[in-house]
């Protein structure tokens, strides 16, 4: 799986309302990348938008239903929107617009900021929207203070059927082409 990754990286020399399917979006070994990601600041989208360049990847966006104010992302208020969201597990925030078929893409980037040690809850409502099967995940995210870690310990345990690689926590985008030339 490590050479079939490296091989997809070395041969690249939705938004949920903008995810066009492109067929011709193929690396040379035939692959189809798709850069899943939720952004509520601009930050991940920045990253999101760096590697699917890096990878000839589609970019989408995870659109929530319901946009994210300021006050709802006060991680000081415990009753802000993602303060009661990520306090409950079984929390599914409703995502908006048009859906993308994970189903002709063969490695899914999903981006996302770490919102108390964990992933933000859409990306539960994300990846419970879709099949699957034969699907490379590799995450990576944004955070002001933690790191990557938990959060993809806590998808893999939520998910364990899923092939759900090591992420990386991405806060400066000049990191990404030698995190991108790292998968052998």
């Amino acid at each position: 799986m490590n050479r079939f990754l490296f091989a997809i990286m070395a041969a690249v020399g939705l938004s949920f309302t903008a995810c066009a399917q492109n067929s011709e979006n193929r690396s040379m070994d035939g692959s189809k990348v798709l850069v899943a990601y939720f952004s509520a600041t601009g930050t991940t989208e920045r990253v999101a938008g760096k590697i699917a360049e890096a990878t000839g990847g589609q970019l989408c966006e995870i659109v929530p239903e319901k946009e994210y104010t300021s006050a709802d992302l006060n991680w000081h208020d415990d009753r802000s929107r993602s303060s009661v969201e990520m306090s409950d597990p079984k929390s599914r925030p409703a995502i908006g617009g048009v859906s993308v078929d994970v189903a002709v893409y063969d490695i899914i980037f999903i981006g996302y900021p770490i919102w108390w040690d964990q992933a933000s809850r859409i990306v539960n409502t994300f990846i419970e929207s879709h099949n699957w099967e034969g699907k490379t995940i590799i995450p990576f995210a944004t955070s002001g203070g933690s790191g990557i870690s938990n959060s993809v310990d806590v998808l893999r345990n939520t998910y364990p059927k899923l092939n759900i690689q090591d992420g990386k926590l991405l806060n400066n985008t000049s990191a990404i082409r030698p995190w991108l030339g790292t998968m052998k």
